[in-house]
């Protein structure tokens, strides 16, 4: 592009001229400089307190990082197109910081839609706490995004804006732990009831999850009960128990969850043999089930003396 253009002009006139007191104001005034333009800015390197280099956000290219070749790649398109943009922003001896051009030149054309840049769909701090808030209170991505677009109707963010930062907000919690040690963790803190079983690999097979108020509901009624599995409800595809009371108010509540490797007669005797501990060793007066023959005949193992009634409906 002619260096004497008026878009190359201004753009020297704005890098030449700029001065800013911090980083972040560098950051901020840089992107929204050149979201006018429909360009998105990523940060390419950075030294804490001496420079920035910021880059057009299609720089780079695709790297294989998994090591997974172009057999077993997916058939996808990169936005990475080795653009060639690139300013650097330095700390001066004053503390304040300025910006000198590396590369002015793209290229691509600039963007119609610039909320398909990821650099543009950042939420702000405060819309950060407000998912967070969203988050513990079990509220869906999509009822978020919706929620925070109330207050602002112009926020860039899109739905992967939130499931991305719901994962990081995931991934900083756990810390330096594995999802299953942050889980029994979290077990021992709130007083959970939990019993695991593991193969000979040392994998978790089986896990009964019960809350502590439904321990006490179940030994108070203990007569009656109702199990039923659930499929595919979770990442790992393995079938979930669940175990429901019933009280005096004809009203129902969970009394136990528990995840199994599979429907197997050995799997609903171990399950079920963890939830009579749980009970102090109650046999229930009825349990009611559908015909599923693995669990009806762990049933009369565990609870020889129990009735089982089937479910018809």
């Amino acid at each position: 592009m002619d260096s004497s253009s008026p878009t190359i002009q201004n753009e020297e006139l704005y890098l030449a001229n700029s001065k800013f007191d911090s980083y972040d104001e560098l950051l901020k005034s840089v992107r929204d400089f050149y979201y006018v333009k429909g360009y998105g800015i990523s940060i390419r390197d950075s030294s804490k307190d001496k420079y920035v280099t910021l880059q057009c956000d299609r720089g780079g290219c695709y790297r294989d990082r998994l090591s997974i070749g172009d057999k077993r790649k997916k058939n996808t398109g990169s936005r990475l197109i080795s653009c060639p943009f690139q300013i650097v922003g330095k700390k001066e001896y004053d503390g304040g910081w300025i910006l000198k051009a590396k590369n002015l030149s793209h290229n691509h054309e600039p963007s119609t839609d610039i909320s398909r840049h990821p650099s543009f769909c950042r939420l702000s701090p405060n819309d950060v706490q407000s998912v967070k808030n969203m988050m513990l209170s079990g509220i869906p991505p999509r009822q978020i995004l919706s929620s925070l677009r109330q207050g602002n109707p112009n926020l860039p963010a899109v739905s992967r804006t939130i499931y991305n930062l719901k994962a990081k907000i995931r991934k900083e919690n756990l810390g330096n732990r594995s999802t299953v040690s942050a889980l029994f963790e979290e077990f021992e803190k709130e007083g959970f009831i939990y019993d695991i079983l593991h193969n000979s690999i040392g994998h978790i097979t089986h896990l009964f999850i019960a809350h502590p108020l439904s321990i006490k509901l179940a030994k108070v009624f203990s007569n009656i009960f109702i199990m039923d599995c659930t499929y595919k409800t979770n990442k790992y595809n393995m079938p979930l128990l669940d175990i429901i009371g019933v009280s005096c108010f004809n009203t129902s509540f969970y009394s136990g969850f528990v995840f199994l490797k599979r429907e197997d007669e050995d799997s609903y005797i171990w399950a079920l043999s963890v939830f009579k501990k749980t009970l102090e060793n109650r046999e229930p007066s009825v349990i009611m089930s559908d015909r599923e023959l693995a669990l009806m005949n762990a049933i009369n193992m565990v609870f020889p003396n129990t009735t089982n009634l089937l479910c018809i409906w």
